[in-house]
């Protein structure tokens, strides 16, 4: 005889499926929300959903496409070039998640609008550090590669912010950044109470020795998974302290982000360049 109780126990009742559960690959956008008409072939990626506006306020028109959770998308133009910034919130983990849902929807180009600390002297508040390669000090990217992989900018990318950065008149320093998970004891700051991590008081002074240009949050897990896939990305980062000096002030998040963005004006006419030479990366021999 079944047992009444048994029998009546409804499918709702039970676990869903693997067929039925919640998959965020049924969906690129699953967190960011944008989809590939929503979006250019090149995104910038500040951390604060708030830089959006200021970034957007540098081009010639912009269209919010979508907005969830730390995730703000926009889209516009900037010098006739098609442009987009997503905000990723801070550290890698979330920022990782941007470049995986923007990838799918065809995005190739990635550029990190940011702020940082400086470690090396003669680097003033307001400069900007445009990064060719990362310490992979945050643990995103192990999750992606082995430890020894390295985090490194494409060199178009930093061609072209160099250049921007040039031509806008702004102040810059190219080099090697740090990225940590923990602003606090991961950079060598105290923690609650003055609790200091291992090691945490020779960190920046063993990063300047190896002439590291700065710290930040996530540029070398986005370097690293964009190599992974075979895509385009960079940073730049503009200078809010030096930890040598003592100096802090937010200034020169409006360079950052006209660099960044004139960037992408920049790689759109490398672009051309290549596909009339019929050459599969740009070189200076073919000029802008």
């Amino acid at each position: 005889m079944t047992d009444e109780t048994d029998a009546g126990a409804s499918d709702a009742d039970s676990p869903a499926s693997d067929a039925e559960s919640e998959d965020p690959n049924d969906g690129a956008g699953y967190h960011v929300e944008a989809a590939a008409e929503d979006v250019a072939d090149a995104v910038l990626l500040p951390g604060n959903p708030e830089r959006v506006d200021k970034i957007t306020a540098l081009w010639d028109d912009h269209e919010e496409v979508a907005r969830h959770r730390e995730y703000r998308t926009a889209t516009g133009t900037y010098d006739g070039a098609p442009i987009s910034v997503t905000s990723t919130g801070i550290g890698s983990p979330s920022a990782a998640i941007a470049v995986e849902e923007l990838a799918r929807v065809g995005v190739d180009t990635f550029i990190r609008v940011g702020s940082c600390g400086a470690i090396q002297p003669e680097m003033d508040v307001g400069d900007l550090v445009i990064t060719t390669g990362g310490v992979r000090q945050e643990g995103t990217s192990d999750e992606y590669v082995r430890e020894d992989y390295p985090a490194t900018a494409d060199g178009e990318v930093v061609s072209a912010l160099v250049a921007a950065a040039e031509r806008l008149g702004h102040e810059y320093h190219t080099g090697v950044t740090m990225s940590a998970d923990s602003f606090y004891a991961g950079q060598g700051r105290p923690g609650f109470e003055g609790f200091e991590a291992a090691g945490s008081d020779e960190l920046v002074a063993e990063l300047r020795d190896a002439n590291v240009k700065n710290i930040e949050m996530e540029a070398s897990a986005i370097l690293t998974i964009a190599n992974v896939y075979g895509l385009r990305a960079g940073a730049v980062c503009s200078v809010y302290a030096n930890r040598v000096t003592g100096e802090f002030r937010t200034e020169g998040e409006s360079r950052a982000a006209e660099t960044a963005s004139l960037a992408v004006k920049l790689l759109a006419r490398m672009d051309e360049a290549k596909r009339e030479a019929g050459a599969d990366r740009w070189h200076a021999g073919l000029s802008l």
